[in-house]
């Protein structure tokens, strides 16, 4: 009988750690989630991540959770100690650009100390194994606003034509507004790039555009189509910031990301940077976006637009992820805008009719 292979997931409880707990799980591996709730600090009730805990508790069959905080480094380095992972996917994080500005410590503290800890743990205990540490593309600042746009009536673009499939690798990353969940980010992001050359070990970094999916606790300063589809269910008032709501991004399922980590487990590349999103076709603006939901739930959506912008946000946002295609030809993009729009309508009716946290 083979011994099973073991992942730890860190903000298993989250996005895209809850998608990594269910796709190892049907591969039959044991999965240790670390989760400690921190949305609900973080954002309140509506951040609330425990109605996720108890689904995974009661769709999974290898899972175990462990209630850790990253920024412990003695309980970190304890857990690694006592059990050797195959696989780590780095998800926890504090993920607002607002919230970052009133409690700086706190976002530090989880991106960047939280991040150290558990490569330097990685490094002592499990060398060997491929380092998976989700990034976002807030590394970039707002350089993306500098490449020229054109105004149409539902959404702003890329003027030229060399610009038409969005934004790479090699868009800067200084000398630009960040916000300090930004910065703290590129801390997590460079420090997992040097573990990964410096000490010759498997760490791969993804800079995520637009992560979404059925189970986002999504909220007002974070989770922009899970919250939306939140307001539009519940017939609540939505606000956008800025930009005439033209603002584009642009979306991937949380299934398409943890596929892209799977490949990258099987044959990692130490020390490689990849954009991951939805790509062009699964861009998609604020305005656009409401008008699918109309559509889609029936429910006339009620939003007012204010002038004023979130400080460093993107006016035009698209993920290019043709390196990530090149170095991993099996991955592409599963599940359409339209078909993620379903899949979060249909997971927030669900999560009312069976009365879970929200």
């Amino acid at each position: 009988m083979h011994k099973k292979l073991t992942v730890l997931v860190t903000g298993s409880s989250g996005l895209i750690g809850s998608e990594a707990v269910v796709w190892f799980d049907r591969l039959d591996w044991n999965i240790i989630g670390v989760d400690n709730n921190m949305r609900l600090h973080f954002f309140g009730p509506e951040g609330d991540t425990r109605w996720n805990l108890l689904w995974l508790k009661d769709n999974t069959r290898n899972f175990e959770h462990i209630d850790l905080d990253i920024r412990n480094r003695e309980s970190v380095l304890k857990l690694f100690k006592e059990k050797f992972f195959n696989l780590i996917i780095h998800c926890a994080a504090q993920p607002s650009h607002d919230l970052a500005a009133k409690m700086p410590f706190d976002d530090w503290d989880v991106n960047a100390t939280g991040t150290i800890n558990l490569l330097e743990a990685t490094r002592r205990y499990s060398k060997e194994s491929p380092f998976i540490y989700m990034s976002t593309n807030k590394v970039y600042g707002d350089a993306p606003n500098e490449i020229p746009r054109i105004e149409y009536e539902t959404r702003y673009d890329y003027k030229h034509p060399k610009d038409y499939d969005g934004i790479d690798e090699s868009c800067r990353i200084d000398q630009c507004l960040h916000s300090l969940f930004g910065a703290s980010k590129v801390a997590g992001d460079i420090i997992a790039q040097e573990y990964a050359r410096y000490f010759s070990m498997p760490v791969g970094v993804f800079r995520g555009g637009c992560l979404t999916g059925g189970h986002h606790s999504g909220v007002e300063l974070h989770g922009f189509l899970s919250y939306l589809v939140k307001v539009a269910i519940n017939k609540k008032p939505y606000t956008i910031f800025g930009y005439k709501g033209k603002q584009v991004r642009d979306n991937i399922h949380s299934h398409d990301v943890i596929d892209a980590f799977y490949k990258f487990y099987l044959k990692p590349r130490a020390g490689e940077v990849y954009n991951i999103g939805g790509g062009r076709d699964n861009s998609i603006s604020v305005l656009e976006a409401i008008h699918k939901l109309e559509s889609l739930t029936g429910n006339k959506m009620q939003y007012n637009i204010v002038q004023e912008n979130r400080r460093g946000d993107h006016v035009c946002y698209i993920s290019n992820f043709k390196k990530l295609q090149i170095h991993y030809p099996d991955w592409k993009i599963t599940m359409p805008i339209d078909t993620i729009l379903e899949d979060l309508v249909r997971f927030e009716y669900e999560k009312k009719d069976k009365s879970f946290i929200s």
